[in-house]
């Protein structure tokens, strides 16, 4: 199209030339060599145009490469997060059986004798099964600022001794942790028999473990710890708060999934605490 519109002007450049007379050479070989430059330009815009097009091919190759690339990664980050999501709910999985096998969930026969020794002495204790822990509330279970365990919470903690000392729950570990609340003790006497809260903790803990060996449970088997005023179960007021003073009692399978060899041994003194003389009345 281009090629006739330029031939067509110098046609018509020519017929004005012969229409005012004889043209001059010069003015003829303007033309001509106008005519081939307009062709040589032709010639050129056609090769830009045809590797324009090859360009436009190519990217049109890559652009369609490049989807399918995307579509192709996009599907296997899809897969990927199929097979995380299924990695976190094995890891879930194996996660909730290591704490079972840590924590429990106890023999089916002491979950029920705990429930039933709970449920006869709401005031002293509660049995949570989910954790397989026995809490004992300090203030039923002590007088204040004492670690001589009371008459009647001696009586339950002997009756959680045959509890312990029956054959399904032979293959369980007892660990005693007591737990204060944030009053500090400020009797000079007292702080002689426990400097801090953290002390009396452990004392108190020390108090029931030696209840629990007392009434025939094997020593192998208990754990003593007091974290003091450090994990309150609520927040303390200006008085402390009762809930906070407990000694809690965790059953956990044992590391190897059975007792521990049979030892002689015999109970230790029925004497537990310390003497009823030497208890501080006060904080």
């Amino acid at each position: 199209m281009r090629r006739i519109f330029c031939l067509t002007a110098v046609v018509a450049l020519a017929a004005s030339f012969l229409g005012t007379g004889c043209a001059p050479q010069d003015r003829y070989d303007h033309l001509i060599t106008a005519n081939r430059s307009l062709k040589e330009q032709i010639v050129a815009l056609e090769q830009d145009r045809d590797g324009a097009r090859a360009d436009l091919s190519l990217i049109q190759g890559q652009l369609d490469e490049s989807q399918r690339a995307y579509h192709q990664l996009h599907s296997q980050f899809n897969d990927l997060n199929q097979s995380v999501a299924g990695l976190g709910s094995q890891t879930d999985d194996y996660l909730s059986r290591i704490t079972q096998l840590e924590m429990g969930p106890l023999p089916v026969e002491v979950e029920t004798a705990l429930s039933d020794l709970a449920r006869r002495h709401p005031e002293l204790l509660s049995f949570d099964a989910s954790q397989g822990m026995v809490r004992f509330a300090s203030d039923f279970t002590f007088d204040l600022a004492s670690i001589e365990v009371k008459r009647d919470a001696q009586s339950t903690i002997t009756a959680l001794a045959n509890i312990l000392n029956d054959s399904s729950a032979a293959g369980l570990e007892v660990r005693v942790i007591g737990h204060t609340d944030n009053v500090p003790i400020r009797r000079a006497a007292t702080r002689a028999q426990h400097p801090t809260n953290v002390h009396l903790s452990v004392h108190r803990a020390i108090s029931v473990r030696d209840a629990l060996v007392a009434a025939g449970v094997d020593p192998q088997r208990l754990q003593v710890a007091g974290y003091g005023e450090f994990r309150p179960v609520v927040a303390n007021g200006a008085g402390g708060a009762a809930a906070n003073r407990r000694v809690e009692i965790y059953l956990t399978t044992m590391a190897d999934g059975a007792a521990y060899p049979s030892q002689s041994w015999q109970p230790e003194s029925s004497s537990v605490g310390t003497d009823p003389a030497t208890v501080m009345p006060m904080k």
